[in-house]
């Protein structure tokens, strides 16, 4: 099952063949988010490798935020519907440090086309169907976020305002809970902007008002793109935190 020849040109650590293995079977809905996979043990037996060679795999999953471990009771499909991990990717945080309520206010869901730009990023052809939701993201009431999202239409099929609304400000939530695709990582280019007139307008500011763009391209299992967004972050008395390792 795994490759252990060293004069293969695809040759890749015994570990890493059992980490593409485990991914392939979630990828596959073998385990769907929040389940338990099989013990060190089982995965051992299964792809007749050592349960050390298991165990750097999962650990090499776990570091990418794919798989938890809980102490006691298992290893699990990480999930956007934890409470710990459901927002983990939006960065936005007062300045006194304060929790505070996120609630998304819908402002439209259409149809649309992927442009040159969203087409290569979404590695999909230009002109090809795309999704295209507008929101604003209230922070204790406070519009503060406007995201202009952009997904390919058929892994969507079905997504609306509904869905949009009932993701109370968590899209990847709703991504994985109606549609069985999970974001496991993003890629973001940050910088200032003014603020358009449209954007300007949703937020409660001036035409020109100065505004923190985030360009975001979101990825599932196997490095496959499916989301691309970007949003214009009020970051008046607010900060953009970003944790490096």
């Amino acid at each position: 099952m795994v490759d252990k020849s060293f004069g293969s040109p695809s040759y890749r650590p015994l570990y890493d063949q059992i980490k593409v293995l485990l991914t392939q079977s979630l990828i596959g809905g073998e385990w769907r988010p929040g389940d338990m996979i099989p013990s060190e043990i089982e995965l051992a037996q299964r792809y007749k490798v050592s349960q050390g060679t298991v165990r750097k795999a999962i650990d090499s999953l776990a570091t990418e935020n794919i798989l938890i471990r809980r102490q006691g009771k298992g290893t699990f499909v990480a999930t956007h519907n934890q409470d710990d991990v459901r927002l983990r990717f939006l960065r936005l945080t007062a300045e006194s440090g304060q929790k505070e309520l996120l609630q998304n206010e819908f402002l439209s869901c259409v149809k649309s086309k992927a442009n040159v730009h969203t087409g290569k990023v979404l590695e999909i052809k230009a002109g090809a169907t795309t999704i295209e939701v507008k929101r604003l993201l209230t922070f204790s009431g406070r519009p503060l976020i406007y995201d202009y999202i952009v997904v390919p239409a058929a892994p969507f099929k079905g997504l609306n305002r509904a869905k949009v609304e009932e993701s109370n400000g968590s899209m990847y939530s709703m991504y994985e809970s109606q549609f069985g695709i999970r974001m496991i990582r993003a890629e973001e280019r940050i910088k200032a902007v003014a603020a358009s007139a449209e954007v300007a307008s949703s937020l409660g500011l001036k035409e020109g008002y100065p505004l923190l763009s985030v360009e975001r391209v979101s990825f599932t299992y196997g490095d496959r793109p499916m989301e691309w967004r970007l949003g214009f972050c009020l970051t008046d008395d607010h900060h953009y935190m970003s944790e490096l390792e």
